[in-house]
């Protein structure tokens, strides 16, 4: 993989750096919008002082939600605010996702943002799975790197796939296994037990012929979900909580009494968190694993009632002195709020990259890297 002093860069150079700041906001008392959590933009933070160093100027390029067209709800001036705190001199252009070209991977928008530059940095490693204008269309027209963040993403994932300390142990959450099946169907190749909670965990006790009431369920995945825990490697929870079909749970309205279940949920509930014992349960298997591998929450977090197994999974990755890595939004907010985010090994930038890293070895954005122009 091409890195910055590849570029050999000089006094003067236009730098254009591919970041990921889509960063969640929220509306400030006086009613602005603001950076609610500043993790991806701290990330990038690194690669900007090394670029300036090299005396370069550095114009930083990113998306931010998914707005469809122009929106000034998703404009790019809430970023800006936070990276001029940092870097005055750094430009960062308006939402890149704001012309369609972008997710179109359109020749002609990709040659656009190249003109006038002399290289491209991506650090963006969280979009890099994703075959995007900004990602692979650039590469070809300007010498290319990866930056600091971008690099360190790859060597710490690397460590999961080449040579792992045993036992390499997994916990996944979620709600669909449809989302992660390419996934599973690695990790269980790869690692030595794989915890699954989440709303994906009801399909797999299903599959184990346990009842999940009104609990979301994948009918089209029991057959996949059985054929993993034939491997022996899944563990499932032990208990579950959960409410009365009727009732509200998430960000919103939120009614009922949760109401704790052993080895099945009854008709009329539904499954919304794993419950103490499961935790425990998962807390003794990770104690004595020496990798670690967390992605995805174990309930619906956004719900203080069901946030206990999220919680738990984070703290006892919290005390492990196994090699760590954590990827995921709620997975990584809630090691945030623990204040054991410093306790991980390595804390990713990416979602849906980390995890098809992880199944394949490889993203799209760097093998544009790697097949980018000559200097």
């Amino acid at each position: 993989m091409p890195t910055i002093d590849d570029l050999e860069l000089r006094p003067g150079h236009r730098v254009l750096l591919r970041a990921d700041l889509n960063v969640p906001l929220r509306t400030a008392p006086d009613g602005t919008r603001v950076v609610a959590d500043s993790f991806r933009i701290d990330a990038a933070l690194s690669t900007i002082a090394r670029l300036l160093e090299a005396g370069a100027e550095v114009v930083v390029c990113s998306h931010l939600g998914r707005p469809k067209g122009v929106d000034s709800a998703f404009d790019m001036e809430p970023v800006r605010a936070v990276i001029a705190d940092h870097f005055p001199e750094v430009e960062v252009l308006e939402n890149l996702r704001f012309d369609p070209r972008e997710e179109a991977n359109d020749p002609g928008f990709a040659a656009e943002l190249a003109a006038g530059f002399d290289v491209y940095v991506n650090d963006a490693f969280g979009v890099s799975h994703r075959r995007h204008a900004s990602i692979v269309g650039v590469p070809p027209l300007l010498p290319s790197a990866g930056g600091i963040t971008l690099l360190e993403e790859v060597k710490n994932l690397t460590l999961l796939l080449e040579a792992p300390a045993r036992p390499y142990v997994a916990v996944l959450g979620g709600a669909k296994v449809s989302d992660k099946l390419g996934l599973l169907n690695a990790l269980v190749r790869q690692v030595d037990t794989l915890l699954v909670g989440g709303g994906m965990c009801f399909t797999f006790l299903a599959a184990r012929g346990v009842e999940v009431g009104d609990s979301l369920v994948e009918e089209q995945m029991i057959d996949q979900c059985q054929h993993l825990l034939d491997t022996g490697k899944v563990v499932l929870p032990l208990d579950i909580m959960g409410l009365a079909t009727g009732d509200s749970f998430g960000e919103g309205e939120r009614t009922g009494e949760p109401q704790r279940f052993g080895l099945g949920v009854p008709a009329g509930y539904r499954g919304l968190d794993v419950g103490a014992a499961t935790v425990e349960r998962f807390g003794e298997i990770l104690v004595d694993a020496r990798s670690i591998l967390w992605n995805g929450p174990m309930g619906v977090f956004e719900d203080p009632r069901f946030r206990q197994g999220t919680d738990g999974v984070a703290a006892a990755i919290g005390r492990s002195e196994a090699y760590s890595v954590v990827g995921g939004g709620d997975s990584v907010a809630a090691l945030h709020q623990a204040g054991l985010a410093k306790n991980v090994s390595h804390l990713s930038t990416g979602g849906g990259a980390t995890l098809e890293y992880l199944e394949h070895g490889d993203l799209v954005g760097l093998a544009a890297l790697r097949h980018s122009r000559e200097p």
